[in-house]
């Protein structure tokens, strides 16, 4: 059994995702164990503790601190344990070509720390607020997407969450009708998703067929259940005066960059 120690003065991201995609082309042969935060000599002596206990391993270091860096180096060498400076060389060869020094400074990869926590907060709010479970969301969201179900308005939600983006989606069916306060909002956030009628009955009843236990009597893809579903999503559409995104052999991140452009000219962003 190898154990890649992926090491880092930051959090150590970038050297455990090399240390992981390593580990993946061995199966179970393999085990990463990340080690943040190595800032000083002595975080260094406790890594090499570490790796004595092991039978086998080898260091990924993302080590940016060049005291640091090279006192792992030199105790690794000298316990004869291969270790790999992902960062090191490569900052070397931009210094050369820059003919400037680098900042030196940990984690400045993650100085983008505000826009990750974001895109987490994005993500929670995007399952939190996923197909209606929940209307409070809407005045706190950046994007309000509505369209009949199967027309990839959770994928798309997470899609935008992951660019930092308050995603949520209503799902538009005649039974239930949509929120009053859905109308007391600024419709330039709100993106209506329309698609082909044949491709969704296509895809409906493909996931009928997915689902065995539906009620063999539900008209979830039946044609005239389509075209009312339809009726009610132009008119709520129309309405709202927002606009709307033909979705129809559309991939994901296309109605997403859609989207994101639009938002950023009209805040001007």
């Amino acid at each position: 059994m190898l154990t890649i120690f992926a090491v880092s003065d930051s959090i150590g991201e970038t050297s455990n995702q090399v240390a992981i995609a390593v580990a993946s082309q061995f199966k179970q042969d393999v085990v990463v164990k990340r080690m943040p935060y190595i800032k000083t000599l002595e975080d260094v002596e406790d890594v090499i503790k570490s790796i004595d206990e092991c039978e086998k391993a080898m260091i990924i270091s993302t080590i940016i601190a060049v005291n640091v860096r090279e006192y792992l180096t030199e105790k690794a060498i000298g316990k004869n344990i291969f270790i790999n400076n992902v960062l090191g060389p490569v900052i070397n060869v931009a210094s050369t070509l820059l003919n400037k020094m680098p900042d030196y400074n940990p984690g400045a990869m993650w100085s983008t720390d505000e826009e990750y926590f974001k895109r987490i907060e994005a993500m929670e709010f995007a399952m939190q607020y996923d197909d209606s479970k929940d209307y409070r969301g809407l005045k706190n969201a950046d994007v309000i997407l509505i369209g009949l179900s199967r027309t990839s308005k959770t994928p798309l939600c997470m899609y935008l969450a992951n660019k930092g983006l308050k995603a949520i989606n209503i799902p538009l069916v005649p039974e239930v009708g949509v929120p009053d306060e859905l109308f007391e909002l600024d419709r330039r956030k709100i993106f209506g998703l329309t698609i082909n009628p044949l491709q969704l009955i296509e895809i409906r009843k493909k996931r009928l067929d997915k689902f065995h236990r539906m009620p063999a009597d539900i008209d979830y893809a039946g044609d005239a259940r389509i075209l009312e579903e339809f009726e009610f999503a132009d008119k709520i559409m129309r309405r709202l005066g927002c606009q709307v995104i033909e979705v129809t052999q559309r991939a994901i991140e296309d109605t997403a960059l859609i989207i994101i452009e639009t938002l950023g000219r009209r805040t001007g962003k």
